[in-house]
C-alpha cells in the first residue's frame, strides 16, 4: 500500500461521493478513468457511510484485484445499495451522509499475540467463512485483542473461539480518512471507521 498524499485522498473522496450520488439516483457508477499514480494501483479498500455519526453502510474488498479508484467507486455503490444490514440509501438521505474511506495494506498472516489493537484490522477465515473488521472498530468499541478476535470470528459466522482452533488469522493496516462532519466545501481529514 503506497502512502496516499492529500490530493489523492481528496480525489478518492470525490470519486466515492460521485459514485454514491450516481448509484443512489441512477443505480449506476459514473464513467471515470484515472490515468496515473497510486489510484491506479490494485488495492483493497472499504467505504463506510455514516448518517448522524451512525453507521449507514459499509462494504469493502480485502484483496487487491482492481485499481484503487475503481474499488472505492464499487464499494461506495455497494455500501449505499447492497449492505444487507440496511435498507438501500434513498436520494433524500444523500446530503446527510458522510463518507469514510479505508485503504488496506496487503494481508499478512499473524498469531494472536502479534495483533496490535488500533493498528491492525483482522480477517479470520475457516473453510468458506470469512469475517473482516477494520482497525477502527476495535478502538471505537474499546476491545482488547482477544475480544477483537472473538468479534471477527462472530462476524464470519464462526464460534467466537474459532481463532483458537484452526482458523486462519490475517492482519492489515489502513489509511483511513473521511469527509468532515459538515460536508460543504471543506477538505477531508483523518477519520475513524465503521463496524464493517
Amino acid at each position: 500500500m503506497l502512502p496516499l498524499n492529500e490530493a489523492e485522498r481528496q480525489r478518492l473522496l470525490e470519486l466515492a461521493r460521485q459514485a454514491l450520488e450516481e448509484s443512489v439516483r441512477h443505480n449506476r457508477l459514473p464513467a471515470t478513468e484515472e490515468s496515473e499514480g497510486a489510484l491506479r494501483e490494485p488495492c483493497g479498500a472499504f467505504v463506510t457511510l455514516r448518517k448522524s455519526r451512525q453507521l449507514r453502510g459499509c462494504i469493502g474488498v480485502v484483496e487487491a484485484l482492481k485499481p484503487l479508484y475503481q474499488t472505492v467507486q464499487e464499494c461506495a455503490l455497494a455500501a449505499a445499495l447492497h449492505d444487507p444490514r440496511f435498507q438501500p440509501v434513498e436520494p433524500d438521505e444523500l446530503p446527510e451522509l458522510r463518507i469514510e474511506v479505508s485503504v488496506l495494506s496487503p494481508l499478512v498472516e499473524v498469531t494472536p499475540d502479534q495483533i496490535e489493537v488500533g493498528r491492525h484490522g483482522l480477517l479470520v477465515s475457516l473453510g468458506e467463512r470469512r469475517g473482516v473488521l477494520l482497525p477502527q472498530v476495535a478502538v471505537e468499541w474499546k476491545w482488547d485483542g482477544r475480544r477483537f478476535l472473538e468479534e471477527t470470528c462472530l462476524k464470519a459466522g464462526l464460534p467466537k473461539s474459532a481463532w483458537q482452533g484452526g482458523a486462519k488469522i490475517q492482519a492489515f493496516t489502513t489509511q483511513a480518512f473521511g469527509e468532515p462532519l459538515a460536508v460543504e466545501n471543506s477538505p477531508p481529514r483523518a477519520a475513524g471507521g465503521g463496524r464493517g
